[in-house]
């Protein structure tokens, strides 16, 4: 699993008070840069393989400027050419939102999805929620 910190930003704030239901997404992506890396180390968009497919978030609680924000990150399945994280973010301990992103291993010169090699595989395996 993969843990990040987010300390939200007062533009991140809307008129009614909490942070805007658009930041979410945003956030969690932020929080997958580690998986990022294991595909692309330099982060290189030359170099890109991560493509999202699909994602989901369900909010629970408002989220609210001041107060930093955790996100947990894990690889809930993996495919042939595929893979879904899930993701929680809580803030003073109150989970407020959860979401799932498929990714694809893509070749941007083919242009077609190509299986996740075993290295790779195994390194994603490591982030596996024990259940």
């Amino acid at each position: 699993m993969f843990h990040t910190t987010i300390q939200p930003r007062v533009s991140e704030t809307d008129g009614v008070g909490h942070i805007n239901n658009t930041t979410i997404p945003v956030w969690f992506e932020a929080a997958r840069e580690p998986i990022f890396r294991l595909f692309m180390p330099n982060l290189s968009f030359n170099d890109w393989r991560m493509i999202i497919v699909n994602m989901n978030v369900d909010y629970l609680a408002q989220v609210y400027y001041g107060k930093p924000v955790e996100i947990v990150t894990w690889v809930k399945k993996i495919g042939n050419t595929s893979f879904v994280l899930e993701e929680e973010l809580t803030q003073e301990g109150r989970t407020c939102a959860k979401g799932t992103a498929t990714y694809i291993n893509f070749n941007q010169t083919t242009q077609k999805p190509e299986p996740i090699p075993p290295d790779l595989r195994s390194q994603l395996k490591q982030h596996q929620k024990q259940r």
